[in-house]
């Protein structure tokens, strides 16, 4: 099964031109924001709010990290994009290959083929392997707030003991 392939239809090309678009938008977030001393976190310079599992929970959810990951390694930070997140640099490449093949699909005006048993394989096993190592290190990492979601939860004990 070829990964290009030819096609009659726009679909698939249009498809494509969303996916590295979306490539280009992450990539561009990444390269603007700082990755975060902490290792976790990034993802509130954009104004979103703490990941409910660290706040809740004192522990990082599968997903904890990978902004860190993704921006400490668009900044050359490659030590801390392993350490955020173990696959967070695994899972770029890997997002921006797929960004490049649409690409390449774009401008030859082929389908990139992502529906082979092959590649069902593979998304299924890094699906796997993401969500093991996700469990595992909830199961196995404790005391993981940063110094910023300690406070959050102080405030919201104390806003709660005051009641």
């Amino acid at each position: 099964m070829p990964l290009l392939e030819p096609t009659d239809s726009r679909n698939p090309i249009t498809f494509q031109t969303f996916w590295f678009g979306c490539w280009l938008a992450v990539t561009g977030i990444a390269l603007y924001l700082n990755p975060s001393a902490d290792g976790h976190g990034t993802h509130q310079q954009l104004g979103l709010s703490p990941c409910p599992s660290a706040l809740i929970l004192n522990r990082p959810c599968p997903g904890c990290g990978l902004t860190t990951s993704w921006t400490a390694l668009v900044h050359g930070q490659f030590e801390r994009s392993f350490e955020s997140h173990w696959l967070g640099p695994f899972l770029y490449l890997i997002f921006t290959w797929s960004a490049f093949m649409a690409l390449a699909g774009i401008v030859t005006k082929q389908k990139f083929n992502t529906d082979g048993p092959i590649m069902n394989r593979c998304m299924i096993a890094l699906g796997v392997v993401f969500f093991v190592y996700g469990f595992g290190r909830m199961a196995l990492v404790n005391d993981f707030r940063s110094p910023k979601e300690r406070m959050i939860i102080e405030n919201v004990r104390h806003q709660f003991g005051q009641k």
